[in-house]
């Protein structure tokens, strides 16, 4: 039996997911660009987003930084959706950030399908990661993904137009939002296109915790 179709992303308290649009978003990594005050500016506000992750011990084994990290529901809620995660699913503008910033030892330790125009061969990575470039559309991609899942979950990781594709295909069963007390002003809304004609919303459940506020909706057709 097939698991979830599922995402689950960070978002500021007025509904960013992303600061406004990536600056010189091919170089955003490299060292030159480091000073560039739009691109302090963009990695100042992600890290401000993402901050409840960091401190995590779950973030720090999985990207090896070593030993140590907090405990508590916030790592037990990372832990859970990693180990309920049997592949994963991206679109190309996520891979190519991606792939600049990962360590080799990528984060997914699964199977992660690529929605691409472009035909590329399978990118195998040390730790259990392959990248698999899917240019036949979004459901091909999701069916390529059930499939290496097995009985665990298929995670939309995304960036947001990829979610939002998915979710107004009526492809995701179940999404979570890590609710963080940050004011972005402008940025990528997740929701911005979403087709409230097919969509309904079911709470599953509501939990705080010291940093951020976890939401769970279980996805139904309206």
């Amino acid at each position: 039996m097939s698991g979830k179709v599922f995402f689950s992303v960070s978002m500021s308290l007025d509904g960013f997911i992303a600061p406004e649009p990536v600056p010189v978003e091919d170089e955003l990594f490299s060292p030159d660009k480091q000073d560039d005050p739009d691109v302090k500016r963009w990695m100042a506000q992600w890290t401000e987003l993402q901050q409840w992750v960091f401190p995590l011990r779950f973030f720090r084994e999985n990207l090896k930084f070593g030993e140590g990290g907090e405990e508590g529901r916030d790592n037990d809620i990372a832990r859970e959706t990693f180990e309920r995660t049997g592949a994963s699913v991206m679109g190309k503008r996520m891979f190519d950030l991606g792939e600049l910033s990962w360590p080799e030892e990528a984060p997914f330790h699964s199977p992660v399908f690529v929605v691409t125009h472009t035909r590329r061969d399978p990118w195998e990575r040390p730790g259990g990661t392959t990248f698999h470039f899917v240019d036949d559309g979004i459901e091909h991609a999701l069916d390529q993904a059930r499939e290496a899942a097995g009985d665990r979950d298929v995670r939309i990781a995304g960036g947001g137009a990829t979610i939002l594709e998915y979710l107004n295909a009526g492809l995701v069963d179940e999404f979570s939002i890590a609710l963080s007390p940050v004011l972005f002003g402008a940025g990528t809304r997740l929701f911005d296109g979403v087709d409230t004609s097919r969509i309904a919303l079911e709470p599953v459940r509501s939990e705080p915790s010291s940093r951020v506020t976890h939401l769970t909706y279980a996805v139904r057709p309206r």
